[in-house]
């Protein structure tokens, strides 16, 4: 039996990004001949998160962008050292995992909902962590 564990390699581009992994994690799937059952999605990184939310229309995620920026503006005044306390917070604020419902090799979602890799803190060579678990053994 395969393994039902899996990593997802990414490359930021920028400082903030969202990322559309759905096809990637949709081609994991497949590859890995994962049919029916749930997918865990961990993000390892303390600057960066992952989302569900609509993929179709690109303004939204300027707005999503726009949003953060004012609920956590880079220069807020932060004692953290290193200086990207922001993309910490924000990264609080997104979540760092996921569980997704996996029907025919394919995650089941809503008409609109793309799964995003959200970057904080790029550019960065990044990680996605899978755990898949099957209906049955």
């Amino acid at each position: 039996m395969k393994s039902r564990r899996a990593e997802l390699s990414l490359r930021s581009q920028t400082r903030t990004e969202f990322v559309a992994v759905t096809e990637a994690l949709d081609g994991v799937l497949e590859e890995r001949g994962w049919k029916e059952g749930t997918l865990f999605l961990y993000c390892p990184h303390t600057t960066a998160g992952v989302a569900v939310n609509e993929g179709h229309d690109p303004g939204l995620l300027v707005d999503f962008d726009r949003t953060l920026d004012r609920l956590v503006p880079w220069d807020g005044g932060y004692r953290h050292e290193e200086d990207n306390a922001a993309a910490h917070v924000k990264a609080m604020l997104v979540g760092h995992s996921l569980t997704l419902l996996v029907r025919d090799a394919k995650l089941e979602l809503g008409r609109w909902q793309t799964v995003f890799f959200c970057e904080f803190d790029g550019p960065r060579s990044r990680r996605l962590w899978l755990q898949f678990h099957p209906t049955s053994p």
